[in-house]
This record gives C-alpha cells, structure tokens and sequence, in this order.
C-alpha cells in the first residue's frame, strides 16, 4: 500500500512534529485535534519550526509554503477518512489511547492501517481494541520529530508482513531510520532510557551530585549529546513517570519504582520546558 496521505490524532509537541516531517516530505497530512486553539496552535509550532530551518538555510522559504499547504488542521475526525494511515499521537494515557482507538476504527475503511506513538503500551493490547489488529502497528517518533532520525516499529501480535512494510516505506519516505522491534514494555530504547532518567532523579534526589553536575558528568563521561536529567526536562517529567509506572505494574519489579522526588516535581506540575519549570528552570 502506497502511504500519500497521513492522518495524525494530536497536534502537541509529537503531533505537530510528526506533520513537519510528513509535508516537509512532500506527504500529505491532516492534523486532528480535540479544540480548534489546539489546531491553531499545532500548526503555529510547524510555521515557526519550518521559519529556524530557513534561517539555518537548511530550507527554503518557498519550501516552507509547500509543506505548510500540505497540512490540514480540523476537529473533525471524519477529516481522516481521506488517510491511508493514521497515527495516535495522544497524550501517554493509556484509557484515552483506547478510547481514540476505537472511536477512529469504527469511521475508518477497513483497509486504513492505524499507528499508535505510544511509547509504553502494549501494540498487542491497543491493536486488540480495534477491529484491524493485523493493520495496526507502533510508530514510535522521537523528540524533536523533525531533528531525530530513528522511528521504532514495534509489530503487535498479529500484525501483518504488509502492514509493517508499508509503514517501513513511508518511514524512509520521510529520511528517518526505522528499527522494528518486538512487542515489549518500552521497547528498545526507552526500555534502557527511562530507567537510567528515574536513576540520575535518585542520585540528584540523594545529594550525590547537583544537576549540572550530574549531566556534566554522563555527557563528558558516556559522551552523551546531553545529560539525563536535561533530557527528562525535554520529554516532560510526566511523560518519565508515565513510562516507570507502566514498567513497575507490567513487570512487576521494584528496580522499576520511580523516583519520589520525580513523582513530587510532577505532582507539583514542573513537568520540564513545556511548563517554563522541571529540573532547570527555562
């Protein structure tokens, strides 16, 4: 199946990031969410992203049109129905997963594959709330969307050969580099990530080190391009408990508990860039 166009369940930070990299590909993309400020807002974050790639000179103003004429934004979710491929890229709760799930499989064609962007839950147990679970996969992008090349595929239980083909290709359309992996709790990379997030929260939580000192430290010590609790500001605190706590109930071991001071700076709603505040202040 030839993926032209791509419909897209969000348009927060993974939503509007995944429609950059679609239209700026030439695909085209119709960009859902719940409340028209949403939308406008999602669309605003492409305009303003694509305007740092012109300065970069990494692209061209008559580039930027282009790809901007490419993206629809709506609160209609019928809009979708001119997809070949949609892709869930709601927030990392798992009973909003399942009911978006649902309410898009009952409109869609039986042929349109559904991605979810989760990047905790079960695609076997997602795919099962569908009527589709062959033509349902995981397609896990990552933050910033545009700037980062890897996508994981993660194939449910019955996902099929061409569903997973398909989605390789237009993963490629886009200049990423996909790695398929098997369904399991975090999947590859988040499965080692996360944890050693909650870790560095530990240390800092236990006076071992300052934050900076601590970043300094995996950065010149692991050569990481930026240090864990940095990057745990990026993704969003909330977004790091959400995983941890996925991990703890579905493996059931302690090494997975996260760190109470993490659970404390979410609670308190300093969450990381999005919210101005989290480790850092922004």
């Amino acid at each position: 199946m030839a993926i032209q166009t791509v419909g897209i369940i969000g348009a927060g930070t993974m939503g509007n990031g995944i429609a950059q990299a679609c239209a700026v590909a030439g695909v085209k993309v119709v960009m859902v969410d719940i409340a028209q400020a949403a939308v406008d807002k999602g669309l605003a974050t492409v305009s303003g992203s694509l305007d740092r790639l012109i300065k970069k000179e990494k692209l061209t103003a008559e580039q930027k049109t282009a790809a901007l004429a490419l993206i629809k934004g709506s609160t209609n979710y019928d809009d979708l129905k001119s997809a070949q491929l949609v892709i869930e890229a709601a927030t990392e709760n798992h009973a909003l997963k399942l009911k978006i799930l649902k309410q898009v499989d009952d409109m869609l064609a039986p042929e349109v594959i559904i991605a979810s962007n989760t990047s905790s839950i079960s695609i076997t147990q997602l795919a099962a709330a569908t009527s589709r679970p062959d033509r349902f996969i995981g397609m896990h992008f990552f933050n910033p969307v545009p700037m980062m090349a890897l996508v994981e595929l993660i194939r449910g239980y019955l996902t099929s050969d061409a569903t997973h083909d398909a989605v390789k290709a237009l993963a490629e359309t886009l200049g990423k580099s996909p790695i398929t992996v098997k369904n399991a709790p975090g999947f590859v990379v988040n499965r080692i990530l996360v944890p050693m997030i909650n870790e560095a929260f530990f240390v800092l939580s236990e006076g071992i080190a300052t934050a900076e000192d601590i970043d300094a430290g995996m950065k010149l010590g692991c050569n990481q391009p930026i240090g864990p609790l940095a990057l745990a500001d990026m993704i969003g605190l909330d977004v790091c408990l959400a995983v941890m706590e996925v991990y703890l109930e579905q493996f059931g071991d302690s090494k997975y508990r996260p760190c109470p001071l993490l659970k404390e700076m979410v609670a308190a709603g300093q969450l990381g860039r999005k919210t101005g505040r989290g480790v850092y202040t922004y």
